[in-house]
């Protein structure tokens, strides 16, 4: 049986369930009997039935002897918001269970596969690992490093460049890119600017165009100068927005007010240079709002600080073939002087989208 195929299926699967199941993870299944499937299943939203158990319901059968139940992911083994898989599959009666790689999470973590063998089904794993890897890469970072997964987007001209000298930057890239960062949005727990791109740019950082739910909204401002009449701090969507600031600002009127008016404030530790400590943002984030995974849209000195410190696991460019000239560039703020000293990544994909090049960069391991 070609076990590869029907696990590729099982990620295509779990890609429907993105931005909707955190800070569960995508899970696909795909049911197999007598050569043929039955029925196919994914995790819609979080508190709703799992993956296998959305499957076993879809096939409207009591029993699956001699039927195969392929997953992306370990099925759980524990009682969450709803009830064990692994106990599922066992009293369903399946023969078999192709697993592309096991749960980092502790309360799984091989004790579903475990009970599985010890009921005396065949357990099958490591298929298709790396693309399961990469399909829940947000899911793997929180749960094995404890920090939101950071993905930088960038929308840049081909030579490189965010914004004229002016700071106009409106629009570089094409409506299908813009459509694409929507998406994208959607699919994070929370999206962050820092306070010049909040200012200039005045972005709603909500998902249109596109089916979705809107991230929380961060934004990094230290002394708290931002006006309080930008976007970001209207509520007339109610969607949630957090502003990271100084603990002596946290303390302010302006704090105050900005509390009154339903707008999160959050006091993040400074670094040794004085600015916020975006690895303390990360893990307030985490511990305040429950955030697993980040999206890093702006601007230059954000995004010279997220790779500077080393806190960027990938980066999202969205190239348009347009020249600018002279202008900012996305991580003008890096100082390096010896070819030792690049910062290197590794591309993981290139596509068109619209007129724009759409690349994805991973962080060397």
């Amino acid at each position: 049986m070609n076990h590869e195929l029907f696990i590729r299926r099982t990620i295509e699967l779990a890609e429907n369930g993105a931005g909707f199941v955190s800070p569960n993870p995508k899970v696909g299944a795909v049911i197999i009997c007598d050569g043929k499937i039955i029925a196919e299943g994914w995790h819609s939203a979080f508190g709703k039935d799992h993956a296998e158990l959305d499957a076993v319901k879809k096939a409207n059968r009591d029993n699956f002897k001699n039927c195969t139940i392929y997953v992306n992911l370990e099925p759980c083994s524990h009682f969450g918001k709803t009830p064990p898989c692994a106990d599922m599959m066992i009293e369903k009666g399946f023969s078999r269970v192709v697993i592309a790689t096991e749960d980092p999470n502790p309360k799984v973590a091989g004790k579903g596969i475990k009970k599985l063998r010890d009921a005396g089904i065949e357990v099958i794993t490591d298929i298709c690992r790396e693309e399961a890897l990469w399909c829940n890469r947000a899911f793997f970072k929180f749960h094995r490093q404890g920090v939101p997964y950071t993905m930088l987007k960038i929308a840049q001209t081909i030579d490189g460049c965010i914004a004229l000298e002016s700071g106009e930057s409106k629009w570089i890239s094409s409506e299908e890119s813009r459509m694409r960062t929507h998406k994208l949005r959607g699919e994070y727990d929370a999206v962050l600017v820092g306070k010049t791109t909040a200012m200039k740019d005045n972005p709603l950082l909500t998902v249109r165009t596109v089916p979705g739910k809107n991230p929380l909204r961060v934004i990094t401002d230290t002394n708290l100068s931002l006006p309080l009449d930008i976007s970001l701090f209207k509520r007339d969507d109610n969607t949630a927005t957090v502003v990271c600031c100084s603990d002596e600002a946290s303390k302010s009127r302006k704090a105050r007010n900005l509390s009154l008016s339903g707008i999160n404030v959050l006091p993040i530790a400074k670094d040794q240079n004085g600015f916020l400590s975006l690895k303390e943002l990360q893990i307030a984030l985490r511990d305040n709002f429950d955030i697993s995974s980040l999206m890093v849209e702006g601007g230059s000195g954000i995004f010279s600080s997220f790779i500077r410190q080393a806190l960027c696991d990938e980066l999202q460019f969205f190239i348009a073939p347009k020249i600018f000239g002279k202008c900012l560039n996305p991580f003008s703020e890096l100082k390096i002087d010896k070819m030792t000293s690049l910062y290197q990544f590794t591309l993981k994909s290139v596509e068109k989208c619209g007129t724009d090049i759409h690349a994805i960069l991973i962080k060397e391991q």
